[in-house]
């Protein structure tokens, strides 16, 4: 398949099988970080100047708090990792009830933004003092990582044998992938560096040394990334298509499992070790 960035350059990419249930963008940029150069990547950025980072704004805000609750769910207070921090909310948010956090952001200018909004927010794991976490989480980052398997090495190291790892990605699996095609938002190239399907993620973390426990939808994903999605599309976007598109992935996906996005909770497995394949 071949795919746009349509976020910064118009480059076109190829989206290629890596491994079973794991696909990956090529060529690899010599240069990743000036894809994210733009005031429209809405992750790095706290602005609500348009009808789409309100949209986003609105449902983060609801999803913060549901996060939080899913992971006291597990574990009722200790001490959190958010890889790929962005501006801190969600940190920011968990520390309400006591939590010790802390945060990497490689990007500088989110990073920035967080640390004024008094978090302690690093540049990379190997500036990390605490080397003990009882959660990891990386909301929509893993994607975005070149070495992905060998940093969840290092998140495995980090981790205490009771942890949990949580990550959150888009499924290509999923309704709204497979109606917008080459113009899912989700593709996101070549910002999106890897693409993930369930049963890939699966079988990937389990020859990392983790077991996965849970799985929980993101539903509003399916709505904002089919939003997106009518944007890519040649001709004009339909607001209206993009919900309608939205909810029918949905509602196809509680028989099938396949959401739009999906957070995956992994516990390590201390019967495998780190197997990079």
């Amino acid at each position: 398949m071949i795919c746009t960035d349509h976020l910064v350059s118009g480059e076109k990419f190829e989206i290629k099988e890596y491994q079973k249930g794991i696909l990956r963008t090529q060529p690899l940029p010599d240069n990743l970080s000036r894809y994210y150069d733009s005031e429209d990547y809405i992750s790095h950025s706290d602005s609500e100047n348009s009808l789409q980072d309100k949209i986003y704004h609105l449902v983060k805000s609801h999803m913060l708090s549901k996060k939080t609750t899913w992971i006291r769910g597990y574990i009722k207070q200790g001490s959190i990792l958010d890889y790929g921090a962005g501006t801190g909310e969600f940190l920011n948010t968990i520390k309400k009830f006591l939590w010790n956090v802390e945060g990497v952001e490689p990007n500088s200018t989110a990073r920035e933004l967080g640390i004024l909004k008094g978090l302690n927010l690093k540049s990379e794991l190997s500036e990390l003092t605490n080397l003990n976490y009882d959660v990891i989480t990386l909301w929509h980052v893993l994607e975005h990582i070149p070495d992905f398997e060998i940093k969840v090495a290092e998140f495995r190291k980090l981790l205490k044998d009771d942890g949990l790892l949580i990550i959150a990605v888009p499924n290509y699996n999923s309704y709204d992938s497979k109606y917008y095609n080459e113009n899912w938002a989700a593709w996101d190239v070549p910002r999106h560096l890897w693409h993930f399907s369930r049963n890939g993620i699966k079988e990937k973390f389990s020859h990392l040394g983790f077991r996965l426990v849970e799985e929980k939808p993101l539903k509003f994903d399916s709505y904002y990334v089919s939003l997106l999605s009518e944007k890519n599309k040649p001709g004009s976007s339909n607001l209206i298509n993009a919900f309608y598109r939205g909810f029918i992935s949905n509602h196809q996906a509680k028989r099938s499992g396949e959401y739009s996005s999906i957070t995956y909770f992994f516990k390590k497995d201390p019967e495998t070790h780190f197997k990079a394949i």
